[in-house]
Order: structure tokens, then C-alpha cells, then sequence
């Protein structure tokens, strides 16, 4: 499920979905097992602010329902990320919040289009509801993400 909270950046949250149903199927992940918000600057920003310690806004945010832990400024997650079989009783892995302006900046600075940037942005939230910590994994998640973009026709 997507949902659309902003107004600033128009979004086909329909093309969208079609990619998350994808990505779902490539990492054989069932259908519902995470919800995805888009946001404004402002509220990204904020939580920004109160979850990872950083000023202003940033483009994607997980939040995983098996709740990480502080550590510093930073939400911790596990070094080596166990691969996530989610059950039909557990199926649930979290939420992900994605602020669409700052991912269209994102994509001129990055020479994609902001489309590509989104669903990049997708996948990476995914992985990091999935335990993955690029801030902390020795280039596993990276190397995982680069191998799904490949995967869901984003390479």
C-alpha cells in the first residue's frame, strides 16, 4: 500500500504500486508486508530529526515493526542481516516514509529520472526493513541493492 500525504511533487502512486509488487515478488516477500508513505519536507524533516538525530529532510526512512534500537543519533540495526522469510502469521515488516521533493532533487543530482529515484528509493527502504545497515555492513547492503535494481529492471 502506498499513500500519498504531500502535495509539493506529483506521483503516479499506481506505476508505483505495480514496482512494489515486483520488488515484493523478486524478494519473495508477500503482498502487505510493509506500507509506504510519501511526505512532505517538513514532516521528514522532523522525523528525521527525532529518529536518526539529523537536521532537515532526507529521503527515505524505514521503520521496521521489530523496532531498532538507539545507538547514538543513529537507529542500530544487525551487522550481518539474517534473510527475512516473512511468514503469513509475521508477514508484517514495517513502514517506510519517502519525502518525493527531496527524492526529485535527488534524481537530477544523480542523472536519473524521478521515477527510476523512487523506486530506487523503494528498494532501499525495503532492505533496510529487512535488517541491511549500509552505515555499518562492509558494502553487503549496497552490493544487495545493486543486485535488485538489476533484478527489477532498474539497471
Amino acid at each position: 500500500m502506498i499513500l500519498n500525504r504531500q502535495r509539493s511533487v506529483r506521483v503516479s502512486v499506481r506505476d508505483l504500486d505495480i514496482f512494489l509488487e515486483r520488488a515484493l515478488r523478486c524478494l519473495r516477500l508477500p503482498p502487505g508486508a510493509l506500507a509506504i508513505c510519501l511526505v512532505d519536507n517538513t514532516e521528514m524533516a522532523r522525523w528525521n530529526r527525532s529518529y536518526r538525530g539529523k537536521n532537515g529532510p532526507t529521503d527515505v526512512l524505514s521503520f521496521p515493526t521489530n523496532g531498532p534500537q538507539r545507538n547514538g543519533s543513529t537507529l542500530a540495526k544487525p551487522n550481518r542481516p539474517k534473510p527475512v522469510r516473512a511468514s503469513r502469521s509475521d508477514s508484517y515488516l514495517g513502514d517506510i516514509a519517502i519525502a518525493p521533493a527531496v527524492a526529485r532533487r535527488n534524481a537530477r543530482r544523480f542523472g536519473r529520472t524521478f521515477s527510476e529515484e523512487m523506486r530506487i528509493l523503494i528498494l532501499h527502504g525495503i532492505l533496510h526493513l529487512m535488517g541491511y545497515d549500509h552505515e555499518s555492513d562492509d558494502g553487503q547492503m549496497e552490493r544487495r541493492e545493486h543486485r535488485l535494481r538489476r533484478e527489477c529492471g532498474l539497471a
